[in-house]
Formats: structure tokens, sequence, C-alpha cells
């Protein structure tokens, strides 16, 4: 047996309680593993009943999740007192191992060596991680405030450039794009399928992005006012829209009052260690500190990196945050480069934040798997990223077929708790990243992997300008202007349509929402992705060949489905027969 590929820790996605009941057991092993026990009790139950040794019961674990390497076995288990001691049974080929916190033996050999049992000490139902319900039912959708929409009203400006004019656009430009034009949107919105909107940052600052924040407390006047902000909440909850706003801790810009001080004292400066600054010189007229005289987001000057391991500091932003939830009433807040703050500075923020309304969604970036961030005091969610990259794979590498996707996939699952996964915040693109549209040979796939967004669970978020199949390659092309023009006409109506099906099937069939699926498989059709969700079944043909669909239940959505054939690039959601 394959011993090195067996492991198992009592802590992050191997071991949590799923509720105030249930606790969740996960194994990893090779293929060569066929069949793991998991053998359980009470810790103290031999004690209960005047024995010396203790001795636990058998529970089976069925196969979760195939990947590329590894099997992922699970259980869950609903201990009586709270408590659980384990340790695991792994056969094959005849042979039986056991598997214990500090070491693997055959069965045969466990009486005359020294074992330590796994533990899970105590189910505490506030160390349940408990996402706010209301995100797996949520469809975000990103603005970006200076490209989405200019309000109604508002004049033209010799700072701002012509609304669509993105001919030789630069890093600097300014469009004019405000609260209140999005504030106008939101029917559009609504009547999309949307339920949430993410706002890039909308604070005070020198950049067309307001991520180098010169002042957390004022909106930045080309987006509006104080009062502008309240009425977008206001009218986006009438309407049954969250509203979460981009929050960026990690650093600030160069005028920010506390950097502000820094620079014209120097070390006298109060403010002093709310930086990290290296050497005396610090203050060298140099757009990148790549000589270390300070630390800054990237190595980019004008983003001096903040010390979120200062109290001081940790008291100032935890205000600032109770200050958005209780005055703007906002629904969430997303932490930019989330994985490079502090973790007591997330504990001190979630704790302030859930003390004002404890349904907050509390969300971070972070780019890679992100268990050490997801204990349930720290971000509720995180952005998905590994899954954003499995289906870039899938599409771009055509030797993959459907196994190898699931295993990409199931990956991805494998990293969080179940709660996890049912509020993961997922997308096909960002202000960060090329548009999706620009890795789809045509608008198809994009319908194809706009499919799979939207049947996996999670909280699935649409970039602006997906839903009519923007393009744009890298920044700054990647955050044109909306073409409202375009869109009002009616240019883009037959795929916007395709797009709010999608998202009304989303909004309207719970299972979608579950993180369980059934991958099936076509030897035939190696490229078709087919699974099951509950009663729904979705197919997609990412192979060459058409494929015929036979006894075709209730039709929910479909793309390029022709006579019981579902064609190259196709798509089907539909309740099996």
């Amino acid at each position: 047996m394959n011993l090195s590929a067996i492991r198992h820790r009592s802590t992050g996605s191997d071991c949590y309680a799923l509720d105030r009941d249930t606790v969740v057991l996960n194994l990893w092993t090779g293929y060569d593993a066929e069949r793991v026990t998991v053998v359980c009790e009470d810790p103290f139950i031999h004690e209960l009943h005047r024995q010396r040794v203790w001795e636990g019961k058998p529970a089976p674990m069925r196969r979760l999740y195939e990947l590329e390497n590894h099997l992922v076995w699970t259980a869950e288990l609903k201990p009586a007192f709270k408590r659980l001691q384990y340790y695991f049974i792994v056969e094959s080929h005849g042979e039986r191992f056991c598997v214990f916190e500090n070491k693997i033996c055959k069965e045969s050999e466990r009486s005359r060596i020294s074992t330590e049992f796994f533990k899970f000490p105590w189910l505490n139902p506030a160390d349940v991680i408990a996402p706010p319900r209301w995100v797996r039912d949520t469809i975000w959708y990103q603005i970006m405030p200076d490209r989405f929409c200019r309000g109604s009203g508002f004049a033209d400006s010799e700072k701002f450039r012509t609304w669509g004019d993105f001919s030789s656009p630069g890093f600097n430009d300014l469009y004019g794009g405000n609260l209140q034009g999005i504030r106008e949107r939101l029917p559009y919105l609504k009547a999309l399928g949307i339920s949430g909107v993410y706002l890039t940052p909308i604070f005070l600052s020198n950049s067309n992005h307001k991520y180098n924040t010169f002042d957390y407390y004022t909106i930045d006047p080309d987006f509006g006012t104080e009062q502008d902000l309240i009425d977008l909440v206001e009218d986006a909850h009438a309407l049954g829209i969250r509203v979460m706003l981009d929050a960026v801790f990690n650093h600030c810009g160069t005028e920010f009052f506390a950097c502000r001080d820094v620079r014209e004292k120097g070390k006298a400066s109060q403010y002093y260690d709310w930086f990290f600054i290296n050497q005396d010189d610090f203050l060298k007229d140099d757009f990148t500190v790549a000589d270390g005289r300070y630390y800054a987001f990237s190595f980019w000057a004008p983003m001096p990196k903040l010390n979120t391991n200062n109290p001081a500091v940790q008291r100032y932003f935890c205000d600032l945050c109770v200050h958005w939830v209780r005055d703007y009433h906002i629904d969430g807040i997303r932490f930019d480069v989330g994985d490079e703050i502090s973790h007591r500075f997330i504990r001190a923020v979630n704790a302030a934040v859930k003390a004002v309304n404890p349904e907050v969604f509390l969300l971070g970036e972070i780019w890679f798997d992100s268990i050490g961030w997801l204990n349930g005091f720290e971000y509720d969610s995180v952005m998905n990223y590994p899954f954003t990259g499995s289906l870039g794979d899938f599409w771009q590498d055509e030797t993959m077929n459907a196994r190898d996707f699931m295993k990409r996939l199931n990956f991805c699952r494998s990293l969080y708790p179940r709660q996890v996964n049912e509020a993961v915040f997922s997308f096909l693109d960002t202000h960060d990243t090329p548009r999706a549209r620009e890795s789809c040979k045509n608008r198809d796939v994009l319908l194809q992997k706009l499919t799979l967004l939207l049947t996996m669970a999670g909280t699935p978020c649409l970039y602006y300008g997906t839903e009519i199949a923007m393009r744009g390659k890298r920044t700054p092309y990647n955050r044109a202007t909306m073409p409202w023009d375009e869109i009002d006409a009616g240019k883009h109506d037959s795929f916007k349509a395709q797009v709010a099906a999608l998202l009304h099937v989303r909004n309207t069939q719970p299972a979608l929402k579950r993180d369980e699926m059934e991958f099936l498989f076509d030897p035939a059709h190696p490229r078709l992705i087919r699974f099951r969700k509950g009663e729904l079944l979705v197919t997609l043909n990412a192979g060459e060949t058409p494929v015929p669909i036979p006894g075709a239940g209730e039709i929910l959505f479909q793309n390029r489905l022709q006579g019981g054939v579902l064609k190259q690039d196709g798509a089907l959601i539909e309740k099996a027969p």
C-alpha cells in the first residue's frame, strides 16, 4: 500500500464541525485503498465503564472525492457527548493498516507499539464555521464605479474622458462613473437576476481604481457624497440587492493622514509604527521601493503597507468598519490583499462588526488555498481563484477529459469544509484578470463556463459586462466603460437573455446551491461534462462530436440543443426524467 499518500490532521477541512451536532472526518489515501473505516468513540468512554483500555466502534467511510493522486474518504459522525477520539483502518489487497496521529502500522503490529489517537476535543457551538446563510442564495455583480455608469444630470468635465471612448486608454483615465449611475441601473441588475453588488473602492483617492486610499471616511467626490452611498444602499435593499464594499487595509495611499504625518515628521511621528519603514532616507522620490526602504503593496511606492499588527491600526480600522456597517447598513466587506493582513487584525475586525450585525459577510481576497483564514473567527469566505483556474485549464488544454476536470474541481472542493464551499466566492473574471470572453473561442463557450459557475455550490459573481460578453485582455482594456447606448438599443439582448435565463435557474433551483454532486462519464465522448445535483442534470459538450440526449427531461436552460442532440459548445440543464 502507498502509505506515503495517507494523511489526516484533526483540524481544517480534514476534521471540522458541520453543525452543532455533526463532526466531519476526511482521510486522504492513494488509489490503492479499497476500504476505509474510522474507529471512534468518546475519549473517556473506557473510564465510564471502568476499563483500562480505550476501544472505539467502527464506522464505514465513503469515497468523497477523486483527485489526481489521491482519494478522499469521509464520514459524518454525531458524538453523543460532543467529544471524539478516533483512528482509521485502511484496507488494500488483503492488508489492513491502522492510521494514528503519530504513525501508520499494520493492524497486527498495533499491540506492541505506542500510538496516539486523533481527537476532536469538544463541539463548541461558537466554534462552528457558519457563514451568513443569505450568502449562498446571492448572485453578486462586481462594479468598478468609474467605468459602470455616469448618473443622469452630471455634466461632462474636462477631467473625464468621453464615455465609451476607449481609444488609446491610459492607466490614469477617468470616465466619471458614479454612485448615482449605479443607483439608476439597479433595476437593470434586478431584472438580470442579480441579488448583490460588490463595489471596488469608493473612498477618496487620486486614481480611478481607488486602491490607494487617502481618506477611508470620505466618499471620493468623483463618485458622489455620503448621502449618495446611503441612498444607493437603501434603494438596493428595497429591491432585495445586498451591497458589499471593498476594504483596502493592507496598504493605503501616500496622502492618508498617518502616512502624511510620517512624511512630515519622520520618526517623531506618532504614526511611524503604523508602517514598515526600514531606512532613514525612506522619502526618496522613486515609484518603486525595490531598495527595501519601506514595505509596500508589491513594490509600488504610492501604496505603503500598513502595519496591521499594531493595536492602534487595528482600533482605527475596526472603528471604520463599524461605521460602515452601522451607518451605511452595508451587507459585506471584501478585504483587498486579504492574505497579507495579520490574523489578529482580521479577528479584531470580525469581532467588532459581528457585534453590530452578525449577518455581515466578510470576504478575503486570497488567490490560493485559504483554510488558515477560514476558522470561523476571520473571513466567512474567500475568492475562489482555484476554481477559476480549473475552468481555464480545461478549455485551454483540449487533451484534458471530463474525468480530469472532475479531479481538478474536486481538489477545489477538498480545500474547505462543506459550509464554506457553499459560501465560497466564485467567478470567471475580475478587474485583476482578463475578461472571461478573452479565453473563449466563441460566446457559446462563455455560456458553458457561466453554466458551470452558476451550477456550482458557492456564491457566484459576474464582473460588470460579462453578461454582454465584454472583451479586454489586460489592464486597462479589461476595465472599459459599460456600453449603455448599445445595451439600451438592444444590441446585446440575445446573449444577455441567455445569461438572465441561467441566473433564473440558479435563483429558483435550491439543489444547485448545495455542494453534493455526482459526475457521470461517457467513454464515447471524453470531453462531455455531465453531473447530477439532486433531480437536476447538467451537461456541457466541450468535445467536437454532437452528443445525443435521449429522453431529455424538463429543460430549464439550453444552448445549441437541436433535435435531441447537443452540439459542440452546447450547454443543457434539465430536470432528470
